[in-house]
């Protein structure tokens, strides 16, 4: 018998971002700010998916990272609203992250992974160090 995935019961307005690929409005999230250690994990699953070592300020009104924990965030092409972007999920669970932008030369990786902050949530390092 297959294992059920147990995943974190979402609020609507969770639901309308991670499931149904909404956005939250820019400048309205909780990690758009947040520039202390630890590691970003995936508000559905809570899988691992960035480290904020990689996150960086690109004044977009969303979290931003310039690179992901590797193989936590799956991409996809989207061609929504008449535009060619391409989506990212987390890779564990399918969960809507944001999109991924490439060319835009803010950081030396020349990546952005802008993310809506309620896909996300934030373990600060002094409760990484707990778990361990």
């Amino acid at each position: 018998m297959e294992k059920k995935q147990k995943w974190n019961k979402l609020t609507k307005e969770e639901e309308e971002v991670i499931v149904n690929k909404g956005t939250e409005a820019p400048f309205s999230g909780e990690y758009d700010q947040n520039f202390k250690k630890g590691t970003y994990v995936c508000r559905r699953c809570g899988a691992p998916l960035y480290k904020s070592d990689d996150k960086f300020d690109a004044h977009c009104g969303w979290p931003s990272f310039d690179q992901e924990i590797k193989g936590a965030v799956k991409r996809i092409p989207d061609h929504s609203f008449g535009m060619n972007r391409t989506e990212i999920e987390c890779a564990n669970c399918g969960a809507h992250l944001g999109h991924v932008f490439e060319g835009e030369m803010y950081t030396l990786k020349n990546v952005r992974h802008c993310v809506n902050s309620i896909s996300l949530k934030f373990i600060p390092k002094e409760e990484e160090k707990k778990k361990k």
